[in-house]
């Protein structure tokens, strides 16, 4: 009823030797192609060999297939993160439009914030839960490009908009007086804009070095969705020159806003150390903490996935930080840095008052 039953055995790629015994089998998971079931029998160590590839046009995304017991719980976990997401991100972009009391250059750099974690999210969870609950594994060439160059742009424009929301919180601080000369609308307007167009046009470059290596028909990627390190792993050449222009364009991306940031801090934590209000030093401690928090989330598990050769690339290891700065970090964004403010949480209230009449 399925069409054809194509058998997906364990044997070694074109680009790997073969292996000196026989691999023990574990299970088999069954995956309906496009009509089409593929029996996909899986070896202990986990790893991946697939024959007959040609008949799938596009990617297959094996996600947690060798562990199938894992998939529901993880659909549930992923969904209701996503719901939070939402509502965290959604919450914060309106509040900081509709109410006149954050109309300031921080509020600013927080709503672009949340809308990238918003379409951070989108970009990659909907995906991931049809194919943990359909039947269908595969992703379409055109979307799986798509899929990595929007995840690429949004976590590039993150790198730098993060410096630039630590240089905000440093003209607050340390120039209290010349802060809305420093930070007036049409600078904060420039920044944001330039941050989008750098993350996209990096996002470009990167994308097409990964997609234009070859991979001689290999088209099974363990991961659930398309990301540099995992594509990288299918190919049949050396990638060494391509693994090299990637880890340089990571390493500016994400160690240089990094060194702005915590060099910026020591700035900050002198000037608050001078302060001699403890009201005003807990106020600037609390605000500092909620992005210094931020930025160690973002940046630990991106610095792990792309500051490293992509030969040393753990799939595990792999999923495991794409977890964090594909879902959690996106839902804990507004939690942490922003809903926890008493401004926000009565500017919260107010908007809700005024526009969908609910009482305080």
């Amino acid at each position: 009823p399925h069409g054809t039953l194509c058998k997906y055995a364990a044997s070694p790629s074109p680009a790997n030797q073969p292996l000196p015994h026989k691999q023990p089998l574990t299970h088999q998971t069954h995956l309906h192609l496009e009509g089409q079931v593929v029996t996909k029998i899986l070896p202990d160590n986990t790893n991946m060999w697939t024959n007959n590839q040609s008949l799938i046009d596009g990617f297959i995304l094996l996600g947690f297939s060798d562990r199938p017991w894992l998939e529901t719980p993880l659909f549930v976990i992923f969904l209701v993160a996503y719901i939070f997401a939402l509502f965290g991100n959604i919450s914060i972009i309106l509040v900081s439009r509709l109410d006149p009391q954050l109309d300031s250059p921080m509020y600013f750099f927080v709503s672009n914030l949340s809308l990238l974690d918003l379409c951070y999210t989108t970009s990659t969870v909907p995906q991931m839960l049809v194919n943990l609950r359909g039947p269908e594994k595969t992703i379409s060439y055109g979307g799986c490009v798509a899929q990595l160059y929007i995840f690429l742009a949004l976590g590039s424009t993150e790198c730098i908009l993060l410096a630039i929301m630590a240089f905000d919180r440093f003209a607050a601080i340390c120039k209290p007086l010349h802060y809305p000369v420093i930070m007036n609308q049409r600078r904060c307007i420039h920044m944001a804009t330039g941050t989008w167009i750098s993350g996209f046009a990096n996002s470009l470059v990167q994308s097409t070095l990964t997609m234009v290596v070859p991979r001689c028909g290999q088209r099974v990627i363990d991961h659930f969705f398309c990301e540099v390190p995992a594509l990288l792993k299918l190919a049949c050449t050396d990638t060494t020159v391509n693994e090299a222009e990637l880890n340089v364009l990571g390493a500016l991306l994400l160690l240089v806003p990094l060194c702005l940031i915590l060099g910026t801090y020591v700035f900050i934590a002198q000037a608050v150390l001078k302060l001699r209000s403890a009201e005003s030093r807990w106020k600037a401690f609390n605000t500092c903490a909620s992005h210094l928090l931020v930025v160690f989330l973002f940046y630990f598990t991106a610095i792990t996935m792309y500051v490293q050769p992509p030969s040393s690339y753990s799939h595990d290891r792999g999923k495991i930080m794409a977890l964090f700065y594909g879902i959690v970090t996106p839902t804990l964004n507004p939690f942490i840095y922003t809903l926890r403010n008493k401004d926000v949480k009565a500017a919260l209230r107010r908007t809700l008052t005024k526009e969908f009449w609910v009482k305080p």
